[in-house]
């Protein structure tokens, strides 16, 4: 298979799929196999891009994130459960603070409960982290509608700051090796700092500058009365879309009045969206082709949810662990049949081009 960069809103179409997904589920074998299906397509299919090195990162992240859960259980969460773990010197907090308890006896149950809730936001953080090393953000910005590249852009660039950051990392540290400086541990942090955020700064520096020289922000002429119809027509439609959520999640209100007030908000959105993209001066070279790999990465997502959306309606207790009392959970067949079609993209897509760039570097390196 010839190696190509998929379309970015494949890979995020199976990522949000998959987030979605886990943010339902507390099954520790459910959330356990969420893992290893974004590790093992992760591995499988990112590049040698700057922003594809970026992954361990959000795995720190999501493992800071359960033992931070675990610790405040332990220092303030509500102790209550059956099975005593370990027993430590309470405190009783006044009135004025709500009357907590620190600290205090440990039990299994709560335990449990708290690092099951860690590892659920942590496969949510971790399935944002997939998207972003295997998508291409440059691509991003290109498929979207000319209306919308300013916000295309400053979201690409909002989620390059994490690559970019552990880039800089890795050229500093190189540079105080280079230099005869080995020194690692929490001592090496703070030196580190000033460096990676002037690397930042610096890069941050030269995007403007690039921008700027291919006219970036510049806008078409066009008439008053086109700027007028085309706010009217933005506030309207927003307002409307607005007015539809709230009537279809709380209003008794007839449903076709509901659904008639989003799809009339709807329509005028994509109007104001079209007359919008009239001011914009966009050059396309090339749209990024949507082909059978980026129909399997993006139903293999959807895929997931939509499986754990029909256990939820026919036996939500597989998809939880049971807690109060600790009891084996449930095996949800469907969503692990699910998971494993996820897979899919790792086999059936093609491999992300080499950059040349690097490779050159690579070469010269071993020689």
């Amino acid at each position: 298979m010839t190696s190509r960069e998929l379309n970015p809103w494949a890979w995020w179409t199976w990522a949000l799929g998959i987030a979605a997904a886990a943010s339902l589920i507390t099954n520790p074998l459910a959330v356990a196999l969420v893992y290893a299906v974004l590790c093992l397509v992760v591995a499988e299919r990112r590049s040698n891009s700057p922003w594809a090195k970026a992954f361990g990162m959000y795995l720190w992240v999501a493992g800071f994130i359960v033992i931070f859960r675990i610790s405040m259980y332990v220092v303030v969460g509500a102790k209550r459960g059956e099975v005593s773990l370990f027993h430590l010197p309470g405190v009783h907090m006044p009135e004025w603070a709500a009357g907590i308890n620190l600290l205090g006896t440990v039990y299994a149950e709560g335990l449990t409960q708290a690092g099951l809730d860690g590892l659920r936001l942590g496969a949510i953080i971790v399935a944002c982290g997939a998207a972003n090393s295997v998508a291409n953000p440059k691509q991003m910005v290109r498929s979207l509608p000319a209306a919308l590249g300013e916000v295309g852009t400053a979201m690409v660039i909002a989620l390059s700051l994490a690559p970019q950051l552990a880039e800089s990392v890795v050229r500093v540290r190189q540079a105080r090796e280079l230099r005869g400086d080995d020194s690692t541990g929490l001592r090496n942090v703070p030196s580190l700092i000033v460096p990676v955020l002037q690397d930042a700064l610096d890069g941050a520096l030269k995007l403007a500058s690039s921008m700027d020289a291919r006219g970036y922000g510049r806008r078409a002429m066009v008439s008053a009365r086109r700027r007028r119809v085309n706010a009217t027509a933005s506030f309207v439609g927003l307002s409307a879309l607005c007015i539809g959520a709230y009537l279809l999640l709380g209003a008794e209100v007839s449903p076709l009045l509901n659904l008639g007030v989003l799809a009339g908000g709807c329509v005028l959105v994509l109007v104001a969206l079209k007359l919008q993209g009239q001011r914009t001066i966009t050059t396309r070279y090339r749209r990024q082709p949507w082909r059978f790999p980026e129909w399997i990465t993006a139903s293999s997502g959807i895929l997931v949810l939509g499986a754990v959306l029909v256990t939820q309606a026919t036996d939500p207790l597989s998809l939880r662990m049971p807690n109060f009392p600790l009891a084996v959970p449930g095996v949800p067949w469907l969503v692990l049949g699910a998971l494993v079609v996820a897979v899919a993209p790792a086999f059936l897509t093609p491999r992300q081009p080499i950059a040349q760039r690097s490779t050159r570097i690579l070469q010269e390196a071993q020689t």
